[in-house]
């Protein structure tokens, strides 16, 4: 706690931008909007975006709005760019954003091995575009099916023990200093936005053309090749995760699902294991 405040001063900015997630979250979606464009102000001001990157941030946030209401081939032609939109946000592939590194190069334990964290501000731009696009992934009034529930909640520990086999991580207990701050941005801005976009957008869309089972195999896949940047096996492992909670997602309908089950197999990788990887 004491590492957080003293990071305050510098981290300060994403507290609003936190601020206008949890409201869009909870149904508030003019004052998420609003707050988002404080952020945005903010962030152009203290340089966290430039102006180029404030107004690609913009285009995509008005074409999203705009895309629910297009027909036929317009439709799909926004959807494709909306889809690369959230992919080069996603990989920090557009210019002008000052992603801020918060940890470098500390470690976990003295097992693993070293570990650099940034605080995104590209990435969770995200989260409002695919919101705009599809407003009822957070309205869903689905019954919670038991059976595939149980299913993807069940395939998290097997990856930690598949993941123990092919020793990508050994034991090691206890959380480090920086836990706070690392769960402050991995909650929201890491998972909330993936599973925003994988779950909430991507899943749902393939879902409607593949039917559920090729919604979510495709889904998981190109959640999987998203982590190509952490190697093979990050992917394969990446993509057992993503049926896991994509079965989360299809069973209940409610996105905090598999957000939190995201959150907590990251959380519980940190605590339990040796993070990311063993030396």
């Amino acid at each position: 706690m004491t590492q957080f405040l003293s990071l305050l001063p510098e981290i300060w900015p994403w507290l609003i931008l936190i601020t206008a997630q949890l409201a869009a979250f909870a149904g508030r979606s003019t004052l998420g909007l609003s707050l988002l464009a404080l952020f945005g102000l903010v962030s152009l001001i203290i340089g966290l975006m430039s102006p180029l990157a404030t107004t690609l941030v913009g285009i995509g946030l008005l074409g999203a709005f705009h895309l629910r209401h297009q027909p036929g081939w317009l439709a799909a032609i926004g959807h494709i760019a909306l889809i690369l939109w959230c992919f080069a946000l996603g990989a920090h592939l557009l210019p002008g954003f000052n992603n801020t590194r918060i940890l470098d190069q500390v470690t976990a334990g003295a097992d693993s091995s070293t570990f650099t964290m940034f605080l995104n501000v590209d990435k969770p731009m995200v989260f409002f575009a695919v919101l705009l696009v599809c407003p009822g992934m957070l309205n869903s009034h689905q019954r919670t099916r038991i059976a595939p529930l149980a299913l993807g909640t069940g395939l998290l520990p097997l990856l930690f023990a598949l993941g123990l086999y092919a020793g990508a991580v050994r034991f090691e207990f206890g959380l480090p200093s920086w836990w706070l701050i690392f769960a402050f941005s991995n909650l929201f801005l890491t998972c909330l936005a993936e599973e925003a976009f994988f779950r909430g957008y991507l899943q749902s869309v393939l879902t409607s053309k593949l039917g559920t089972t090729g919604g979510i195999a495709v889904a998981s896949l190109l959640f999987g090749l998203a982590h190509i940047g952490g190697g093979l096996q990050l992917v394969v492992f990446a993509t057992l995760l993503g049926v896991g909670l994509g079965l989360g997602y299809m069973a209940t309908g409610r996105l905090w699902v598999p957000v939190a089950m995201h959150f907590g197999f990251n959380f519980l990788h940190l605590a339990l294991f040796t993070y990311p990887g063993s030396v």
